[in-house]
């Protein structure tokens, strides 16, 4: 029986989607705790929460998808929220709050929580997450790192942070193919292992030790893009996972790395393809509430 699990550590937020009145969980590292539920593994969440409605919402529905979340932090202040519309399915963002409480707590991970996260096969974080000084921490665990740099990097933050990502994302949908591989060549050459480059719906592009392949885009009937790229991330480890060597991502001769790495992007491409037929990241809407606070 499947006995592996994956841990996101980061951010998590509401979208609040101005033009309907709802607002859905999401933010990174949540989604991944979240698809991966969706794909059949376990998996835990170690965030930190506000002590408004926001935050008791999320939790709740944390709760309800069975993930666990007994080394996150709850501050007093206000929960992470984006707000958002909707231009034909494409999810556009149009402010936040850039994390509320969260931009403003230290993790400070303690042994209790470092011995905790040794038994996950992947820890997942991203750029949003307020935790690039935390990486080097994390390392000691020796799980793989997974890292979403988005749309936003520059050679410095390639360079501090793929250090210790062992498997990068990029996405990569407003670069030409050769900035695309320029970039993706030196989070490569910083220390990452694996290096996806998403480019929407012209599909993904790895790259391993100098090997490339790509995987075209499932195309669907698009109700809204709001983790996509998440869900594809999510798919991806999840299939690395239960591809590999009793779990270990990185053990292996690198033709059954390439195998895995191939077969993993095809399962990101339709997961991602099925979440974009879905309202929010993964659901679970409710009206918005306290609009004022956004004031």
């Amino acid at each position: 029986m499947e006995q592996y699990k994956v841990i996101g550590i980061g951010d998590n937020v509401v979208d609040k989607y101005v033009h309907q009145g709802m607002m859905y969980p999401g933010g990174n590292a949540l989604n991944f705790c979240a698809y991966a539920r969706m794909c059949g593994m376990e998996a835990s969440y170690l965030g930190k929460f506000g002590n408004d409605h926001i935050a008791q919402y999320i939790q709740k529905v944390i709760d309800d998808l069975g993930i666990e979340r007994n080394h996150c932090r709850i501050f007093e202040g206000e929960n992470g929220y984006a707000r958002v519309t909707l231009e034909d399915g494409d999810r556009v963002f149009l402010g936040s709050n850039k994390g509320g409480i969260a931009k403003e707590k230290a993790w400070d991970f303690t042994e209790n929580d470092l011995n905790y996260i040794k038994n996950f096969s992947v820890i997942h974080t991203s750029l949003n997450s307020y935790i690039e000084q935390d990486l080097a921490t994390l390392k000691i665990t020796n799980v793989p790192i997974s890292y979403d740099f988005s749309v936003r990097w520059n050679d410095e933050y390639l360079e501090q942070i793929c250090r210790y990502a062992d498997i990068s994302f990029l996405s990569c949908s407003h670069l030409t193919e050769s900035e695309r591989k320029r970039e993706m060549l030196k989070a490569q050459k910083f220390g990452s292992k694996i290096v996806i480059g998403t480019v929407g719906e012209n599909g993904s592009v790895a790259l391993y030790k100098d090997q490339w392949m790509h995987q075209p885009a499932v195309l669907t009937d698009t109700v809204d893009t709001m983790g996509a790229g998440d869900s594809y991330i999510t798919a991806f480890i999840v299939e690395m996972i239960r591809s590999s060597n009793a779990g270990k991502i990185f053990y292996g001769e690198d033709e059954d790395m390439l195998r895995s790495i191939k077969a993993s992007m095809e399962k990101g491409a339709v997961f991602a393809a099925r979440i974009c037929q879905i309202n929010g990241a993964f659901g679970y809407g409710t009206p918005i509430r306290c609009l004022d606070s956004e004031e």
